[in-house]
């Protein structure tokens, strides 16, 4: 096994991931943009690059044998971003990317970023690169994000979602990036049960001892409650919850369990598992 490079270092996801790595002995290259933030871990190295410093970035990826990419943060286009890192990996000689997608990911997606996960997807397969994509449902750590005070608004209907946590993303990633026949797949990654959102906030209510509601909103009424962010916030915003209300959230895998050997976490074994994710409800 080669080195392992990891973007995204000092974010949840990532930052698990560089962990559990250094847990298994793995070499690995933190990739990231302020050095002091980097996590300290034994057998790893800090590389300091962003994906818009494309000459940054291929030198910090040469002599990498394998990348974890965490997606840009979302933003009006991030695809430049994507384009770069990509271009970065291939001219470093990166064999293998494991890259963080999105369920469902296609150019006809209902969720907008779901269709740059696409895009993206196939830039890494058309540079030569060889293509692990984990395409990850909603994660069960945004639920109580979009709790506001008391009530989780959006145009969901009665759809479900699979909800599944950063924690089981980040050890079937591990596992992944740290196997090599997992190159070119393309894994659905979920949780084990499909939840709709008058539930999901049910089970927030019982783990956290608050009343929540779920209020389906129109896409009229959901564009209004956004009022004042950008057009491309309110299409990604409102498109999240409309991939639920179209079933493309809901499908259920068993990739983590066959991955990992362990099954994912419910997410009401989530919630109770990680209190810090819902502690800024009741404080």
């Amino acid at each position: 096994m080669g080195v392992i490079a990891v973007t995204g270092a000092t974010g949840q996801l990532g930052s698990r991931v560089a962990r559990m790595l250094a847990e298994q002995g793995a070499a690995q290259r933190l990739v990231v943009r302020d050095r002091s933030r980097a996590p300290e871990l034994e057998g790893a190295e800090v590389a300091v690059a962003s994906f818009q410093d494309e000459d940054a970035l291929r030198e910090a990826l040469s002599g990498v044998d394998t990348l974890f990419l965490v997606s840009a943060h979302e933003s009006a286009d991030r695809m430049p971003e994507h384009r770069s890192a990509v271009r970065a990996a291939a001219a470093a000689g990166v064999d293998r990317v494991v890259y963080t997608s999105f369920m469902g990911a296609s150019p006809q997606a209902t969720f907008t970023f779901a269709r740059e996960h696409s895009l993206t997807e196939r830039l890494i397969v058309e540079s030569g690169l060889r293509l692990t994509a984990l395409r990850n449902s909603l994660y069960a750590d945004m639920l109580p994000l979009f709790a506001q005070d008391g009530v989780i608004r959006g145009p969901a209907g009665r759809g479900r979602v699979a909800w599944v946590a950063r924690h089981d993303v980040a050890r079937l990633a591990a596992a992944t990036l740290l196997d090599p026949a997992h190159a070119d797949r393309v894994y659905d990654v979920s949780g084990p049960e499909p939840l709709d959102l008058h539930e999901s906030a049910r089970v927030l209510a019982g783990v956290t001892g608050r009343d929540f509601v779920y209020v389906p909103e129109t896409d009229e009424q959901a564009a209004a409650s956004r009022a004042g962010a950008e057009d491309w916030q309110i299409a990604g915003w409102a498109g999240s919850y409309k991939a639920v209300a179209t079933g493309e959230t809901s499908v259920t895998s068993h990739t983590v369990e066959f991955v990992t050997g362990r099954r994912p976490w419910t997410l009401e074994e989530f919630l109770r598992a990680e209190p810090a994710s819902w502690r800024h409800l009741v404080d």
